[in-house]
């Protein structure tokens, strides 16, 4: 009976130890938040080791569903109605679940709670297909990555071995900052550069965009970075002179500004007019 005890004493003395010992997790956790449009975007997901095993058509087998990652759910938070793969989903927060096939991907979003060990149809948001490409190289662990971005578009990459899939999110900013330009102009301080910026980047009319310039050089006489704008909007319209003149003196308040960057800037669209 005492070796009994002392032979217990000893395993729960032992499990006391052991659950002290902090280890590095195998396949640890990674959160990535990139702003996009209006808000940001923002994903939760594993990044387990691929560790000398084939895993895509193997470990991860094509066809069936997969978790997209290890552990928990991977999740994504949308702070904005955007459109997925094309798809239109609310703003809110997703698991993200896919079946892996050999050259195209289904990605379907479900409620956050939702994981292949308790899906249901009912859970499900949206799903759509996505190109899966081969890469010269091999990646060992599991990487979802933000690329390529604009103003209202991005693209959501995951990598892992040598396969890569990716797909798109927009949202629909225009509407709602037109309607906030057009409002902002109804008050006694009008954002004259931002929404003359805005017109420029979008292609709009450049009519507005110069007379919205021109208010903006106005009342800030001095800000190198306005009459820049100003001369990109005159060689965008055609009025190369103008451009030129504008430049200049865009470059002479940069330099007394002392800001190399709005030099160059402007020396490299005065030489691209002439």
């Amino acid at each position: 009976m005492k070796k009994i005890i002392v032979l217990a004493l000893s395993v729960l003395s032992f499990g006391a130890f052991a659950q002290g010992i902090k280890t590095p997790a195998p396949s640890p956790t990674q959160t990535i938040k990139q702003e996009f449009a209006l808000s940001s975007v923002e994903i939760t997901y594993s990044r387990p080791g691929a560790k000398g095993r084939t895993i895509f058509g193997d470990l991860v087998p094509y066809g069936k569903m997969w978790r997209t990652g290890a552990n928990g759910q991977t999740t994504i938070t949308f702070g904005e109605d955007v459109k997925v793969g094309g798809k239109a989903v609310k703003a809110g927060k997703y698991s993200i679940l896919t079946i892996p096939g050999k050259s195209e991907w289904e990605v379907i979003l479900c409620k956050p709670e939702a994981s292949v060990f308790n899906y249901k149809a009912e859970d499900e948001v949206t799903r759509f297909m996505a190109k899966s490409n081969k890469l010269p190289f091999a990646v060992e662990n599991f990487v979802i990555m933000f690329s390529s971005q604009s103003s209202n578009m991005a693209t959501i990459n995951m990598i892992w071995e040598n396969t890569e899939v990716e797909f798109d999110i927009e949202a629909d900013i225009d509407t709602k900052i037109m309607a906030d330009i057009d409002k902002a102009m109804n008050v006694d301080s009008k954002p004259y550069f931002a929404a003359a910026g805005y017109y420029f980047d979008n292609g709009k009319d450049l009519g507005k965009a110069l007379e919205w310039a021109n208010k903006a050089v106005e009342a800030q006489p001095e800000a190198y970075w306005v009459a820049h704008l100003k001369a990109k909007i005159q060689a965008k319209a055609g009025d190369k002179a103008g451009a030129i003149a504008t430049a200049k003196k865009s470059m002479e308040l940069a330099q007394k500004g002392n800001n190399p960057d709005y030099v160059a800037l402007n020396e490299k669209l005065i030489k691209s007019l002439k």
